[in-house]
């Protein structure tokens, strides 16, 4: 928990660094390589969390994978060196990314299912969120067989849940309370 409120610190003071040198954007689009890159290799996160590999080792290593970034994406591989941090890289542009979404009126809403959503069904929970948070929202649907059916949704801080196993437990804990 401690990681994550540095990580959402450190991405709030990147974007108004990056908004005073109008890069937001830019600057967005790296957080967004750097999320999409350290996901999916492993190797890397593991590089990013040894306490074996040396810092200058890692510092090279990032500058190598991610050529090309904004300037003040580059500093911040440079002040996460300097303060030991570097293995908050990850978290730190995922906050970021959503930090800067919200500040375009965007959101991503989290529905998890059992299954697949249905095209049809991705649209209705498109539509219903929208009238809700009123702001741009994608969705991303997660897969998990343990809730058995119905959904979780979750935009932002706010998670609606009706999945089959949120119900059972509910009955599991009112029976048990009587």
């Amino acid at each position: 928990m401690a990681g994550s409120r540095a990580a959402i610190r450190y991405a709030k003071a990147i974007l108004g660094l990056a908004q005073e040198q109008n890069a937001g954007e830019a600057v967005a689009k790296d957080m967004d390589g750097i999320v999409k890159t350290v996901e999916n290799s492993k190797d890397l996160r593991l590089m990013l969390n040894s306490p074996i590999v040396k810092s200058e080792t890692k510092k090279a290593a990032l500058l190598e994978i991610f050529t090309g970034m904004h300037s003040v994406s580059e500093g911040v591989i440079d002040m996460l060196m300097a303060n030991k941090r570097i293995d908050l890289l990850d978290n730190i542009a995922v906050q970021y990314c959503n930090l800067f979404d919200q500040l375009q009126g965007k959101q991503t809403a989290v529905v998890t299912t059992a299954v697949p959503l249905t095209d049809g069904l991705r649209s209705k929970v498109l539509a219903k969120v929208k009238d809700l948070t009123n702001n741009e929202v994608t969705i991303e649907n997660k897969i998990d067989e343990s809730i058995i059916g119905g959904f979780i949704l979750r935009v932002g801080d706010l998670q609606y849940n009706a999945s089959i196993a949120n119900q059972l437990n509910t009955l599991k804990r009112t029976f048990s309370q009587n």
